[in-house]
Formats: structure tokens, sequence, C-alpha cells
């Protein structure tokens, strides 16, 4: 429509005029197919101007770092001491970061994309939209979301049910995850952040229903009386980035806090 009035004005303005409406014509269609393609909304050519480098295993967006360390080595005989980490200076600040971050660098491993769970669920407490969008992003399927989701709603964001001064409601429940961080510090975690993993005695294990491999790993977390938080991983056939299968003691009630939490970057 807009090229159809810019062309019927033609013949009743001066050149200058033309090149004028031309122009605002061309504006107004690259706007749009920005529009369409997502840019600046978590798109692609969105990313890129934010700025992303990746250099080994360190990603920066912008003036923020993650950075992936180890191996979930499943030869060590491992199953309570670190064996693999991610650290990290800030939580992703939109959809548009952790996209980011999870496309370059974390969702390639088994590990990045176990570290991003206490990210999508910090994002989720921000704003539940955002969260979810995340955690679509991060996992295998809506089935996986949805039981995130309908526990983070009870556990994060208070309600007429639950108000904010519930001890059921746990807002520094994603910080648990991080190392560092107990009840008596009021979850503060050290910095930069670490998320420290290690394998499962459960291994990795063919799924053939859904046509991958699911790897079992802990994050290791002093939130809980036992340190060992189980997260699965899954790998479709052919893919190059892995997705969360399952991780619900990443978001099960932790032990009460003790102080004041006071956030997370």
């Amino acid at each position: 429509m807009i090229v159809l009035a810019a062309c019927a004005c033609l013949s009743l303005t001066s050149c200058d005029d033309v090149q004028k409406i031309l122009g605002a014509v061309i504006s107004n269609l690259a706007s749009d197919t920005a529009d369409d393609e997502g840019i600046g909304n978590g798109g692609l050519l969105g990313n890129l101007a934010a700025d992303v480098t990746v250099e080994g295993n360190t990603l920066r967006y912008g003036s923020h770092t993650y950075t992936v360390s180890g191996d979930i080595d499943y030869t060590s005989g491992q199953f309570k001491t670190p064996t693999a980490a991610v650290t990290f200076t800030n939580v992703p600040s939109d959809f548009a970061e952790f996209e980011a971050v999870y496309q370059n660098l974390l969702g390639k491993s088994v590990q990045g994309t176990a570290a991003m769970v206490p990210m999508a669920l910090e994002l989720y407490a921000r704003d539940a939209a955002v969260g979810e969008r995340c955690l679509h992003l991060l996992c295998n399927g809506p089935a996986t979301v949805s039981e995130i989701t309908r526990e983070l709603q009870r556990k994060l964001v208070p309600s007429r049910f639950s108000p904010e001064n519930d001890p059921y409601i746990q807002r520094y429940l994603p910080a648990a995850v991080l190392k560092g961080a107990v009840p008596s510090n009021g979850y503060t975690p050290a910095k930069p952040y670490t998320v420290e993993m290690c394998p499962s005695p459960n291994g990795m294990k063919a799924a053939p229903l859904t046509g991958g491999t699911v790897t079992y790993l802990y994050i290791l977390a002093g939130g809980w009386d036992t340190y060992q938080r189980a997260v699965d991983i899954f790998l479709k056939d052919g893919d190059d980035h892995y997705k969360v299968f399952n991780c619900p003691s990443c978001y099960t009630q932790c032990k009460q806090i003790r102080g004041t939490w006071p956030g997370l970057d």
C-alpha cells in the first residue's frame, strides 16, 4: 500500500520530493522486514548487533562473559566431585541474550546446557513471559516447559494464595543452584557465578522413542540436604544443540533462607 501511494504522488511532485518519498518507502520496507525476521527481538541480526564474540570456550555478550570448562567424564568415576563448570558474570538480561548464549556456546555442550537452568529460572522470576520463552528454547518440548512453569508459578511468584511473606515462596531458588549459595549466607553465590557439575551413575542412554540420547548428570549445590541435583540432557539424533529433558530437583523446595537475599546481577 505504501508503494502504491508513493507512485501515485510521483507525477505531482518535484524530483526532490520524489526522492524523499522513495526514501521513506525503502525505510518502511526495511523496518517491516526487520520485524518479520525478529531483528532486535532476539532474531539472528539482533544477536549480532549486541556484539557477540566467541573465543575458545568463552562467549562475550557486550560486557557479560560466559565460560565452559571441564567435561562430564563418565570414566572418572566421580559422582560427587565436580568435573565440569560454567562460570558467568551475569544472568542474561533478556531473551535475546539468553538465545545468543545458548546458540553460540552453552547449548553446544551437555554441561553448558545444564548450566542454563538457573539462568532460565531467574529470568522466569523476573518476567514470567520472558522466562517461559527461554524455557521453550532450552527444553526438549512443551510438556517439559509446562511441568517446570507449573511449579515455578507456585514457588517464585507471590499470589493471593501464597503472599510474598509465605515461606513457601522462595524467590532465591535460582541462586540456590549456584556455587557458594547456602541458607546461612542468604543464598549469596560466589562471583563470578559458577554452576559445578559431575556425572551421574546413570551415565548415557539411548532414547529410541524420541530418536536421541539422554545424558544424566548432577549439578552440585548447597541449598538442599543432598548436594546432587539431577539434570537430564537430551540430544536429538542429527542435532548439534542439547536440550533439557528433566530437572525437577533444581526447582524443588530448598532450605529456608537465613538473612536477606541480595539478588543476582
